[in-house]
């Protein structure tokens, strides 16, 4: 076996880190640790929602809607992800939010991968957003 290669299921792995499935969050002998690239694997039951605005991104993102309805809050505009293939690119500086129009699923790939960004657990335990999609809120000190 080469501890260079992983072989895995994009959704059964993502159920273990909030969606998560590459980034600097793995541990650095794993080969899907990166601290250029985050990607996420994120399945949201219809209404689920970001728990608050990310503000202050330091990250460039991508989002492609995989199945569902799927809407990006952007300050000024709201972009709604309807067919398959469907995506988003926002640069650092934008604020963003989201909402899940229908059940969907959606692969975000962020870069790069900074340290910090987390929805406080508290933050959430009254909202339907566990699984922080894009852009985890950068916590504030």
């Amino acid at each position: 076996m080469n501890d260079s290669v992983y072989v895995g299921n994009a959704g059964k792995d993502a159920a273990l880190d909030r969606g998560w499935i590459l980034g600097h969050f793995k541990d650095a002998s794993d080969p899907r640790h990166s601290e250029d690239v985050e990607i996420k694997w994120g399945v949201h039951p219809q209404g689920d929602e970001r728990a608050q605005w990310v503000t202050g991104e330091e990250r460039t993102a991508l989002l492609v809607l995989i199945s569902g309805r799927f809407r990006v809050e952007l300050p000024g505009r709201d972009v709604v992800l309807s067919e398959q293939g469907d995506y988003v690119v926002w640069g650092r500086g934008v604020d963003h939010s989201w909402f899940a129009e229908e059940e969907s699923v959606v692969l975000t790939v962020r870069w790069p991968s900074v340290p910090g960004y987390k929805v406080d657990e508290a933050d959430t335990a009254n909202t339907a957003d566990t699984a922080d999609e894009f852009g985890m809120t950068r916590m504030c000190t």
